[in-house]
């Protein structure tokens, strides 16, 4: 496996001594678990945006006032 040096905050330092009291087999178990959640909760993060997106894409493209309202607005818009 590669090794990274990186800082932390002294909380983290005690939960990571405590790591075997959680379940965990070392200290590298923890901080792979907790990358792989947060690499997970961020794809998910933008999947829910793309889909935002693309909903309210979906309701602009069928919405006549609404263009007429963006597109004032667009025209107002300082240049």
């Amino acid at each position: 496996m590669i090794q990274a040096k990186f800082n932390l905050e002294e909380s983290h330092i005690h939960f990571l001594e405590e790591c075997k009291a959680h379940g965990f087999k070392d200290k590298s178990e923890v901080v792979r678990n907790a990358l792989d959640k947060l690499r997970l909760d961020v794809e998910k993060q933008e999947l829910e945006l793309k889909e935002s997106a693309l909903l309210y894409a979906e309701v602009y493209q069928g919405d006549s006032e609404l263009k007429a309202l963006t597109e004032s607005a667009i025209t107002d818009w300082p240049s």
